[in-house]
């Protein structure tokens, strides 16, 4: 998997989007908040057959000889005659946000049908009315395929304005074979042996989950208390220097070159570390892992509303959905595609089938959830906190 692929889930959260709509309410700004019903505009998708959509790079299939090529984006515009105007614009959460934003709070036009960007700051559209709420009758393979797993997170009840593009675990990786035991629970990262070889992420949405399920908590309803108590366990290993330091992107290379043994990691991630060094090992938990998503969203008053739906349900067929997951290897939101991989003639493809980091066996499913999100009256203290330890 490329190197950029790893990038989306660790950006630095901060305050940033989550604070926005009391800073506006502090300076006298209307509320931001949209309505329903007012969240649509003109729908011109019968007579501009065109549909722009924006993603992080790396994100999609491509062609082997000749990596400008969609595959799946191609076939669907064959079958349809729908153009996709196709971008890969989204590097960071709170970047694109802040780009959007400001023509969103106006009531505006963004340019964007549709887009993809992590759950937590989907939230953040969702809770600020700036997402669009999905035609069900005209997506019949959504309705039929999504995984039952994800079809109703804490921010959008239903999967009513959302829909997710891949998802994904949050576990732990290590070096067996370095460590020289198994790594079975989160517990196990304070162990006297790792004194000074873990590493955490740094942002609060992509660390806080997995660190309360080691706390015990139910993520899915976790509360202050529960935030406070996980943060006091990582302040105090931070202070003994236990903790090596925070990470973004780069926990992946502190692990391949032995500088850290064990190490808060992605699912997506660890196959292709896994490739390159087969003593690395992705665990979930015995207390539990976070299952995570990445979503489809269709901003306020997109010209193409109909034609995004459409595209989104193309990714929902099984034999779409097979194709992107053998490219990039991430969670599949659509579990029939298992089927799919399972009888192809390619062996390597045939694999992932079986690869429960792609399709989790129902052992691995028993131990995943789907974390409640960050409100944004909690985001500005829990951030400062979080931050706070990550900046000792």
């Amino acid at each position: 998997m490329p190197e950029l692929a790893f990038s989306r889930r660790v950006m630095l959260s901060g305050i940033g989007a989550a604070g926005l709509s009391a800073a506006l309410a502090g300076c006298g700004v209307p509320a931001a908040y949209v309505p329903e019903e007012r969240r649509g505009g003109p729908d011109r998708s019968d007579r501009d057959r065109s549909v722009s959509f924006s993603n992080w790079p790396l994100y999609i299939d491509t062609d082997e000889e000749d990596e400008e090529r969609r595959p799946t984006l191609e076939a669907f515009s064959e079958r349809t005659g729908i153009e996709v105007v196709y971008t890969e614009e989204i590097n960071d959460n709170d970047e694109f946000f802040g780009k959007v934003s400001p023509a969103l709070m106006n009531r505006q036009e963004t340019g964007h049908d549709l887009v993809v960007v992590s759950d937590w700051m989907a939230a953040r559209f969702v809770h600020l009315g700036w997402a669009q709420k999905m035609d069900r009758s005209a997506q019949p393979n959504v309705a039929g395929n999504l995984d039952p797993q994800l079809r109703s997170p804490a921010f959008d009840e239903g999967r009513l304005h959302t829909v997710p593009w891949q998802s994904g675990i949050t576990g732990i990786a290590y070096n067996r074979r370095a460590l020289g035991r198994e790594i079975k629970s989160v517990r196990d990262l304070w162990a006297p042996d790792l004194a000074g070889r873990v590493t955490l992420f740094s942002g609060l949405d992509e660390s806080f989950a997995l660190l309360m399920q080691g706390e015990g908590v139910d993520v899915t309803r976790w509360t202050e208390s529960d935030f406070h108590r996980m943060c006091d366990r990582v302040e105090a290993m931070v202070r003994k220097r236990h903790v090596r330091r925070f990470t973004g992107n780069d926990y992946t290379s502190d692990l391949s070159r032995g500088d850290v043994l064990a190490c808060q990691a992605y699912s997506g991630d660890a196959i292709q570390l896994r490739a390159d060094n087969p003593d690395i090992e992705f665990v979930v938990p015995e207390e539990g892992g976070e299952l995570w998503a990445e979503s489809l969203l269709v901003p306020n008053l997109a010209r193409h509303k109909a034609n995004a739906e459409a595209l989104i349900d193309h990714y929902y067929d099984p034999e779409v959905a097979a194709e992107l997951a053998a490219s990039v290897n991430y969670v599949c939101p659509v579990p029939a595609a298992r089927e799919v991989l399972a009888g192809s003639d390619d062996r390597e493809t045939a694999e992932l089938a079986e690869n429960p980091l792609v399709f989790p066996d129902d052992e691995m499913r028993g131990r995943l959830a789907v974390a409640r999100d960050i409100t944004s009256v909690e985001r500005r203290a829990f951030a400062r906190r979080w931050n706070g330890i990550v900046g000792l």
